[in-house]
């Protein structure tokens, strides 16, 4: 039988239908599948080091022979601990081993081998833990692969080598041969063969921004290609209106950003294709009254808009504010959640069908079976990094062609927010309300924390109100290091803070309780809320003047940002207490960078920076489709390139349709499909 890319890959040799289910746990079902699982990383070793030459903390190879080793240590049940001592012309270095007792049987004293781990340095010499043992001849850059339980990096290394014997010829290039040579990109065939097993350092780092420009390559074309589709749809033009009705009611004078952000707003709806604009800034910099401001128009174009928010909070919070907004001009206001009662629910249906509420407000309820508009003009997702890409088109559905608008308090990287959102006009709200102190921010040592609570009781005293954040729910033996927020309450409500009034928040709770507790706060009958970082995105409380962070060298410097932005939306003063005992410098950098700047996008490309975009919001950007090789932190000039590459090959071939762009237009396709779904 012919083995080709497209073959089953249990038609491999040495794979069957056992392991081909294994196969299938990791995505990979066929033979082009196989060859596309990359390494995740290599061992080097390509010039292993001498025992006095390696780096504290350095993963490295080294090859020394064996002197002496100790026999089995049983330190409990189930845990033995061996010992071996290795030298070199120069130093030794001891080895410790658990509960391999064959490996070590294996090793001959006075035989050489190379012995591959993360290097310690003691007093007489050097120290690995469990290193990897290699033969002394052994050279180059071995793979190591993404692994599922009973495939091992051997076995993957096996099969992949099978394969490309048996087809490694008939790899399809999918990027165009002029691309290869304005790029200078060597071949997919060079590339895969390269990338698991490379002959060099000069072959795998040609093999790396192949693949990597590649990756870049098929994403910035499909980005492009959804764009053109939203371009070229019929939207529902907005008329051109009298937008002062709207701006009296505000009761505050609007910023120039927030003045300049609505007219890029208001002249995309007056187009007749449909708007798709992001508009981003940091907490409280106004999104929402540039938001409110595109539903009035859309409304007074006899459009309905719907509004969908992450959380219950944050839905119930934006439905009141916007309630008191538009009730005197006349607009009614549905919020439709999925803890509401049944008769609650209906009735926001009902109202939403009929369209008696020209603006739905919810969560993703929202976007259930049941929920019908009248005519939605405009779609407007809060915090879209939290919404996978079909929950977005879901409640777009639900319209012909609608508008659409995004909100993003958190600052976004001009790179990230290309990848993230290439199919949108990005507006960027970079000034915030005149009256607006900025936060002061201090780091200090947990065993400053009985001053800070001193801080927190003192603004209590004078009606003010605090925030204390923990990286935990509750206490557990894996983390004991860390504050866990009921632990944390219990304790200053009987001591601490005694006599003042302390609520807990956390993400467990079930939405009612949720929505009780930050109502309480709201109100100031709790003076202290004591919270996971579920408060992150919380509702509106200009007296609470105190934001302290428990554990914070746990949290990234945006995700800290935008805890910091939950005080300072009053007149009075507020402060960010980060409390850490991280000795760790890279760490004290960060944390350091916080106390220093208020501007969110220069936190975000630290945050980038410094932790990479898949650590960017805390957790997995969902309605992404999944890099394999490309890092956006390491590898922008390549997905500038990429993009670059990407636009002039759209500029001849618009639609991807001609012959030789066939498997291209495929590949983007099913990307980008893969991205929808996730």
């Amino acid at each position: 039988m012919e083995i080709t890319p497209d073959s089953d890959i249990r038609y491999i040799k040495g794979v069957g239908e056992k392991r081909a289910a294994l196969y299938g746990r990791l995505g990979v079902f066929t033979v082009g599948d196989l060859l596309e699982h990359y390494p995740r990383d290599y061992i080097d070793l390509t010039a292993p080091k001498s025992i006095s030459d390696a780096e504290e903390g350095e993963l490295c190879a080294i090859r020394a022979s064996v002197d002496a080793k100790t026999s089995e240590q049983r330190i409990r049940r189930g845990l033995s601990v061996y010992k071996v001592r290795v030298a070199d012309d120069r130093a030794d270095m001891l080895l410790t081993f658990f509960n391999m007792k064959y490996a070590v049987e294996s090793l001959e004293i006075g035989k050489e081998y190379i012995f591959y781990g993360l290097f310690s340095k003691r007093f007489t010499g050097g120290e690995m833990t469990a290193p990897e043992i290699f033969p002394a001849e052994e050279n180059g850059y071995l793979p190591r692969y993404p692994l599922t339980e009973g495939l091992s990096g051997k076995m993957i290394s096996a099969n992949v080598k099978a394969a490309l014997e048996a087809c490694g010829e008939q790899i399809p290039d999918e990027l165009p041969e002029a691309v290869l040579k304005q790029y200078f990109l060597c071949s997919k065939t060079e590339a895969v063969r390269s990338i698991h097993f490379p002959e060099s350092a000069s072959a795998l780092a040609r093999a790396k921004r192949r693949l990597i420009f590649e990756e870049f390559f098929e994403f910035s074309l499909g980005l492009a290609l959804t764009r053109g589709k939203n371009r070229a749809a019929t939207g529902i033009p907005v008329r051109p209106c009298d937008l002062r009705p709207f701006f009296g009611a505000l009761g505050f004078e609007l910023t120039d950003a927030q003045k300049r952000v609505i007219a890029e707003c208001t002249a995309d709806l007056a187009k007749p294709v449909p708007m798709n604009r992001l508009v981003q800034g940091d907490v409280g910099s106004g999104k929402t009254a540039v938001a409110a401001a595109c539903m009035y128009a859309a409304v007074q174009s006899g459009l309905q808009c719907a509004m969908m928010a992450p959380t219950e909070v944050l839905a119930a919070q934006h439905a009141e504010t916007l309630e008191k907004l538009f009730a005197p001009l006349g607009i009614g206001v549905a919020l439709l959640t999925g803890s509401m009662k049944e008769k609650q629910k209906e009735a926001a249906r009902d109202a939403i069908a009929s369209g008696l509420a020209q603006i739905a407000v919810g969560t993703h309820a929202l976007i259930q079976e049941g929920v019908s508009f009248r005519e939605l003009g405009l779609v407007v997702t809060d915090e879209q990094h939290r919404f996978g890409v079909r929950q977005r088109l879901a409640l777009m559905e639900k319209a012909r062609s609608p508008h659409a608008l995004v909100m993003s308090a958190t600052p976004i990287p001009r790179t990230l927010a290309f990848v993230m959102y290439g199919d949108l006009d990005v507006s960027v709200l970079d000034e915030m309300p005149k009256n607006r102190l900025p936060v002061k921010t201090y780091l200090i040592e947990p065993d400053l924390l009985p001053r800070a609570m001193s801080f927190i009781r003192k603004f209590a005293d004078h009606g003010l109100q605090s925030y204390i954040v923990c990286p935990l729910i509750e206490q557990n033996e894996e983390n004991l290091s860390l504050t866990a927020a009921a632990d944390l309450a219990e304790r200053l409500t009987g001591q601490e803070l005694a006599g003042c009034s302390v609520g807990l928040l956390h993400g467990k709770m079930k939405p009612g309780e949720k929505e009780r507790v930050m109502r309480a706060f709201a109100e100031n009958r709790l003076q202290v809320l004591v919270s996971t970082t579920v408060v992150e995105v919380g509702v509106d409380v200009p007296n609470a003047v105190v934001m302290l962070i428990e554990d914070a060298d746990r949290f990234g410097l945006s995700q800290l940002h935008q805890l910091r932005g939950r005080v300072g939306r009053g007149t009075e003063q507020s402060y960010c207490i980060l409390v850490s005992g991280t000795r760790n410098a890279e760490t004290q950098e960060r944390l350091k960078l916080l106390c220093s700047t208020s501007d969110g996008f220069r936190i975000a490309e630290q945050d980038l920076r410094m932790r990479g975009p898949g650590d960017f919001f805390g957790f997995r950007q969902h309605g992404l489709p999944t890099l394999k090789m490309a890092d956006m932190a390491r590898d922008m000039k390549l997905l500038e390139l990429a993009k670059q590459a990407a636009a002039e090959l759209l500029e001849k071939d618009p639609d991807l349709k001609l012959p030789e762009h066939a498997l291209l237009s495929d590949r983007t396709e099913r990307l980008m499909r893969t991205a929808a779904v996730s």
